[in-house]
């Protein structure tokens, strides 16, 4: 198996309910942080991107038709040259409405996640992500609007500038599945469009939202 898409927006853009859409179109399974959670033997490697190691991105991808989310839209230049073929979506949202959903859990999760109890593979999975994310990314784990703002816009200008449009779909999950299944060549379901992982979701996956 190989994939057969590549989602480079950031977290909080809808990416869970694109994990479920592209695994109901048959794209699946597809990779996502939840992915790296129950399974902890992923995280070493992440542990080696934060090192700045190269990988053989066919083992860290093996078994996944496609993949959305932080940590692997961290990668995403990488994944398009290393999956030639796999078309790519850039998943967006409201620039407000992103933040206020991005703030509350993975910006929070950020700065909280040293004194929180987690289970050992997350908490190192955090402190590899806290490296190449905040490092890379936003430049610091204090992320406050501007600094963010300016990371999601400038992400989306370099898939826009690096990827051939026929080959890219910028694509917010509110437009259902007609874009996504004719981007995709495939039949839309009848089934409605997945909507998945708010805020209490988030929180609920590592034992609850700190104080």
């Amino acid at each position: 198996m190989t994939l057969k898409v590549i989602g480079s927006g950031f977290g909080r853009t809808g990416t869970r309910s694109l994990k479920e859409a592209l695994e109901t179109l048959g794209f699946g399974p597809c990779h996502h942080m939840h992915e790296v959670i129950v399974n902890p033997p992923q995280v070493a490697f992440w542990q080696g991107v934060a090192r700045g190691e190269p990988q053989d991105w066919s083992a860290v991808f093996d078994g996944y038709g496609s993949q959305v989310d932080w940590p692997g839209a961290h990668a995403w230049r990488e994944l398009a040259a290393a999956f030639p073929e796999a078309k790519v979506v850039h998943s967006v949202r409201p620039e407000a409405s992103w933040w206020r959903s991005f703030s509350g859990t993975i910006g929070k999760l950020f700065r909280v996640y040293p004194k929180m109890a987690l289970p050992p593979h997350i908490h190192d999975m955090m402190d590899a992500t806290s490296g190449f994310l905040a490092r890379d990314t936003f430049g610091t784990i204090e992320i406050d609007e501007a600094t963010a703002l300016a990371a999601y816009r400038k992400r989306e200008a370099e898939v826009r500038e690096a990827i051939p449009a026929d080959r890219l779909l910028v694509f917010d999950v509110a437009e259902g599945w007609g874009p996504l299944c004719a981007f995709l060549g495939v039949p839309e379901p009848s089934e409605p469009f997945p909507h998945r992982n708010e805020r209490a979701s988030f929180w609920e996956t590592l034992g609850g939202e700190p104080a």
